[in-house]
């Protein structure tokens, strides 16, 4: 059970404290959420706050309260982020919709994108949170994974309340704190880390999606225009020659501009990175059923790649290893 008593003793560089700074304060909170603008009922008033940071992976956890009354509105959007707010002491009013106002009480979770819509929050002078702030571009990432697609703003642009005591979120939210004080690496390419990560993300995109109405296995994939489904199936069966956006786009019977409009409308990524994304997973697979006579180097040359600095580079940041050690695995190599 999450609660206002549990600490994040967390790796060497956490950040664990208090202040009665605002300067000190306003500070870590720009670092590890983004600039945004936060008022206070009285002029001299000084915080109480609590200070606490861990990273797992890309994800930024904090234990965290002002020990004051406060109004928070004006996120920056360029920094990217979404918040992810849980309540475990007091209670918090977010903006919902231009209209209405959701409550969280202790245990209760808000998620927001602060990279899509705009935000404000109230919190009373008791609250205490334990707070995710994700990269807008991770979720993206684990919806295409996971999904095929990057869902549009009927997803990003819903703040929702969700979760709750004795709910699979809160249970997640347990074992993330559970494992952060346990002082394993968390580092950003730590297995751990990135299997929590990945935790994550995928279960906020099914509460996330639930409340939005987007459906995350065929629903929206189907909703956008036939060309760029064209597009998609071509990228996929053609990844291997490394065609050209401008062939894809002839090939079907569209322009480059229209083609890329589209992908960034439905799926909020560029043709490009479509394809690199089917090049590098046709490049797992090879690697994986190599022989043992085939090296990185000639199965990435197969593959069309020239430049294997940059290749490694992008696969290790896909993947979490380098594609040597996907090699080892292969059974051709045991």
């Amino acid at each position: 059970m999450l609660n206002a008593d549990m600490p994040l003793l967390a790796m060497p560089e956490a950040v664990d404290g208090t202040s009665r700074d605002w300067d000190e304060v306003n500070e870590f909170c720009r670092r590890v959420y983004m600039p945004y603008r936060l008022r206070t009922s009285g002029r001299l008033i000084r915080p109480a706050a609590t200070l606490q940071r861990a990273e797992v992976a890309r994800i930024k956890v904090t234990r965290f309260s002002y020990g004051v009354p406060v109004h928070l509105d004006q996120f920056d959007p360029e920094a990217g982020n979404i918040l992810v707010l849980t309540t475990l002491n007091g209670a918090l009013r977010h903006k919902e919709t231009e209209e209405t106002v959701a409550h969280t009480g202790a245990g209760e979770s808000f998620v927001v994108d602060c990279s899509r819509t705009d935000y404000w929050l109230d919190a009373d002078p008791d609250h205490f949170q334990l707070n995710l702030t994700i990269p807008h571009q991770a979720m993206a990432e684990v919806a295409h994974r996971w999904f095929g697609f990057i869902p549009d703003d009927r997803l990003w642009t819903k703040r929702t309340g969700f979760g709750g005591p004795g709910s699979r979120w809160h249970a997640l939210l347990v074992y993330l704190t559970q494992t952060i004080r346990s002082g394993a690496d968390l580092g950003p390419q730590a297995p751990l880390a990135r299997h929590l990560e990945e935790m994550i993300c995928l279960d906020l995109l099914y509460h996330w999606a639930e409340r939005a109405g987007v459906q995350l296995q065929a629903g929206a994939r189907a909703a956008a225009p036939h060309y760029v489904r064209e597009a998609e199936m071509l990228m996929e069966s053609l990844a291997h020659e490394a065609p050209t956006i401008g062939e894809v786009a002839r090939r079907i019977g569209v322009s480059a501009r229209t083609l890329s409009e589209g992908f960034q409308r439905f799926r909020g990524i560029a043709p490009r990175d479509f394809l690199r994304a089917q090049r590098l997973g046709g490049l797992r697979k090879a690697l994986l059923a190599a022989g043992p006579e085939e090296t990185v180097t000639s199965i990435a040359a197969a593959w069309g790649y020239v430049n294997f600095g940059a290749m490694a580079g992008q696969y290790r940041a896909r993947f979490g290893e380098p594609p040597s050690a996907t090699l080892a695995r292969a059974p051709g190599r045991r």
